[in-house]
């Protein structure tokens, strides 16, 4: 008799425990993924599904006075990978693609079969060599996105995605870009890769030109694709406005090829030349040797990208002798046929006996104040210096723009230097008046002679005209600007008449002179310090004018720093600066149409000239040392 099949309580029971157990801790598990853990494991699903999209605002352009662009945008991408998707049907294509992007074959192919990278899970020092010495683990994982090209222009991006091969895919970036290269490079500044601006325009005013860029907030498939008809919200991009420089191309490059032609005859250190306009002082041109390109700025030294103009100070030499001659005019403590014996070595003031700073050579006349200007007589600025006094002298250098920045709004400008009284020497009332003992930028140089220009006010410099919008309509328009009135208009006027001598036989610097235009202006010749002490070999040249001078249209600054010039010449300004002020200004009268003056209308200089043989005469024949003093008796009108 067979027996009947039996199964013992014990096991029936453990069996049942196990099952229950079972469902037990998955029901526990539910209940902490889908009540307890819920809120927290919904987060990471969200980081992972959902997503937020850039869309990038496109940059304003920046243009030129006459439209002409100085920077624009250029749309690129940047082609990756992502291998873990790639198709095993699509390897046939590499060799196209590795053609479209100008790549080896090998190259490429090694970036698409390579699928995962080691990384370290330590912690705390994963990226040093200590992790690696005390054992930390390394373990692979997958990569997701692999870069293979950047800046891949739009056409070459088309052509890729026709190969339709799964898995790569580019992002679209806009990229600056400067039409012109190293055009006006110190004015208008550049965009790094970062998509930061530097410098120049690009920095000053990237509030306007930066735009607001939108975005999209939507959700992805495990592929990483987007599903669009999960998009929550879309905020379209704002682009940027653009900006409308006063700058002019063309003057631009009449500068930037004069500035060529001084390096290339001159060798200088750095050269500086800026044009502006006489009534309004907008800057139609600023250019400065060494120069860099904007498209290559990150091969550029630093030091090159420097705006000279701006952050670099100068003894601004006899281009300075403007300011006490227009203060003692303006204060009516001389007129321009007031004489001064410019021969003596010594002259007493309050009670000391001062030692000015030579002229080239003796003169045997006394000197007007025209003539001081025309000859640039140290000597003669030092007795309008002390007519005026240490304090008014610092007054009028101060409302001249000297020792404080000009407005200029961007580069880093710095504010020069100008003590105040308190701080000057026994010897500063006789090196001031001549252009020493003070530190100015070539921009402070150029608006102190744009007071004259400008009838007696000094103007704030400007680069921006206007701040249009996408559709080029004009959200902001910028007008001429007055920081204060200096000088009368009449001693203004004055004042060009006497730096019309300058241009003119037996002034400094005839080499200036337009034909057919009455030109004023100012030579300068500043020693520089070496060392501690003044250089007879290294100086700054410059001459800083404007014309016509009975209209001023135009204001033109040419300052060549350590020009070195052969058998071993000193480098004055009516050798290295006063020429290139001649042609440019030359130039300008045919680009602007600038008219001559009327017959009569032109100012004649102020006083009579004496021939150079004259005053070759008159040095051989000048008198031993003799002292003056600062009183009525030793000048006349």
């Amino acid at each position: 008799m067979a027996r009947r099949g039996f199964a013992s309580n014990y096991r029936v029971v453990l069996l049942a425990a196990v099952v229950f157990a079972c469902l037990g801790g998955i029901g526990t598990r539910l209940v902490f993924l889908h009540v307890i853990d819920r809120g927290r494991l919904l987060g990471y699903i969200e980081q992972v599904r959902r997503q937020v999209i850039v869309d990038p605002a496109r940059r304003g352009n920046i243009y030129d006075a006459h439209q002409h662009l100085l920077a624009t945008n250029h749309s690129v991408y940047t082609l990756g990978v992502d291998p873990q998707v790639l198709r095993e049907s699509d390897r046939e294509k590499w060799p196209q693609l590795a053609a479209l992007l100008g790549l080896p074959y090998a190259e490429l192919e090694r970036v698409l079969t390579t699928k995962t990278r080691r990384v370290q899970t330590a912690a705390s020092d994963s990226r040093t060599a200590t992790a690696v010495a005390l054992g930390a683990e390394r373990e692979s994982r997958p990569i997701r996105w692999a870069k293979l090209r950047e800046d891949l222009d739009e056409a070459t991006y088309e052509k890729i995605r026709e190969l339709g091969i799964k898995g790569v895919y580019g992002n679209r970036v806009f990229r600056r870009v400067y039409p012109h290269n190293a055009l006006a490079s110190h004015l208008v500044g550049y965009v790094n890769k970062a998509g930061v601006p530097a410098a120049g325009v690009e920095a000053y005013a990237d509030f306007y030109l930066r735009g607001q860029d939108g975005w999209r907030e939507g959700e992805r498939d495990g592929w990483r694709r987007e599903l669009a008809q999960f998009r929550t919200r879309e905020v379209q991009p704002t682009n940027g406005y653009s900006v409308v420089l006063s700058t002019d191309i063309i003057v631009q490059h009449m500068v930037e090829e004069e500035l060529e032609r001084i390096a290339r005859e001159l060798h200088p250190d750095k050269a500086t030349i800026i044009v502006s306009e006489a009534r309004t002082g907008f800057i139609l041109a600023m250019g400065n040797y060494p120069s860099f390109d904007l498209n290559g700025y990150a091969q550029a030294p630093l030091d090159v990208q420097r705006n000279f103009a701006i952050t670099d100070q100068i003894d601004p030499g006899s281009t300075f002798k403007i300011v006490p001659a227009a203060a003692a005019l303006n204060e009516g403590l001389v007129r321009p046929t007031t004489r001064f014996d410019c021969s003596v070595d010594t002259i007493e003031y309050r009670g000391r006996m001062l030692r000015p700073m030579p002229d080239t050579h003796r003169h045997a006349a006394p000197l007007s104040v025209a003539e001081i200007i025309s000859r640039s007589s140290n000597v003669g600025a030092a007795y309008l210096g002390m007519l005026l006094g240490e304090q008014r002298l610092y007054d009028y250098a101060r409302a001249f723009g000297f020792g404080e920045k000009s407005g200029f709004p961007f580069g880093g400008e710095i504010p020069g230097q100008l003590n105040p009284v308190k701080k000057w020497s026994g010897i500063d009332i006789t090196r001031i008046p001549a252009g020493y003992s003070v530190s100015a930028t070539p921009l402070q140089v150029h608006y102190a002679m744009g007071v004259i220009a400008s009838g007696g006010e000094l103007l704030r410099p400007q680069i921006i005209r206007q701040v249009r919008d996408a559709s080029g309509e004009i959200v902001y328009s910028f007008d001429r600007a007055v920081r204060r009135r200096v000088i009368s208009p009449a001693t203004a006027r004055e004042m060009a008449r006497m730096l019309g001598g300058v241009t003119v036989a037996g002034g400094t610097a005839r080499e200036a002179a337009i034909p057919g235009y009455d030109v004023a202006g100012k030579t300068g010749t500043a020693q520089k310090l070496v060392n501690g002490r003044y250089s007879n070999r290294a100086h700054v040249g410059s001459f800083v004018g404007f014309f016509p001078a009975s209209r001023p249209e135009v204001v033109i600054s040419v300052i060549v720093d350590n020009a070195r010039l052969p058998n071993g010449r000193s480098a004055y300004g009516r050798i290295v600066a006063a020429p290139s002020f001649k042609r440019i200004g030359e130039q300008l009268v045919q680009y602007l149409d600038i008219k001559p003056p009327p017959d009569g209308a032109a100012l004649a200089p102020s006083f009579s000239v004496t021939s150079s043989a004259d005053s070759l005469a008159a040095t051989a024949a000048s008198p031993s040392p003799q002292t003056a003093r600062v009183s009525a008796p030793f000048f006349t009108h």
